[in-house]
């Protein structure tokens, strides 16, 4: 990606990092969520909030830093309101429709444990490694991402991975 700089409208920025960076920052909000429809929305969202704060942006070359902050905070958001909305609901959703294809079957099994193995983690263990093995992000941009120190990311990681082992080593065996 072109550097951002100042010189920069809002418009012309966003359009790159829109180009560049959208594809991967939808695949993290999935990851945090585990709903598309519901990542695409708070990728959008930090797009739009972005734009509308390009002129206060103190470091324009940070525009890609703030947004994957943006899109972890507004998931962090988004998950707050879903529990609210779950305990509130009179019913709970209807089981996921079957899939036929054996291979295809095979691969939504395997992705469905991770997602679930994922789902179980505490959150930040889940936002660690997210950050680190889906977007290849090192120790130093996760801290800055997340607001936290270097070895409280090797920590997380460290627990989430051995806690992931722990309950995907069984099941993962089981599917080949």
């Amino acid at each position: 990606m072109p550097d951002v700089t100042e010189g920069w409208s809002a418009d012309e920025a966003l359009e790159v990092l829109y180009v560049a960076h959208w594809r991967q920052l939808v695949r993290l909000a999935v990851m945090l969520l585990h709903d598309q429809g519901a990542a695409e929305e708070v990728v959008q969202d930090s797009f739009v909030a972005m734009h509308s704060k390009w002129g206060r942006l103190h470091d324009p070359d940070k525009a890609l830093a703030y947004l994957r902050q943006s899109v972890v905070n507004r998931s962090r958001s988004h998950l707050r309101h879903l529990i609210v909305v779950r305990r509130h609901a009179e019913r709970e959703a209807p089981p996921a429709a079957g899939v036929g294809a054996d291979h295809t079957a095979y691969d939504l099994e395997r992705r469905g444990a991770v997602l679930d193995a994922l789902r179980d983690l505490p959150r930040r263990q889940r936002e660690v490694l997210a950050l680190r093995y889906y977007l290849d992000l090192s120790e130093a941009e996760i801290a800055d991402v997340l607001g936290i120190s270097r070895g409280a990311v090797k920590s997380h990681a460290s627990r989430g991975a051995a806690a992931l082992r722990a309950v995907l080593g069984p099941t993962l065996e089981e599917t080949r």
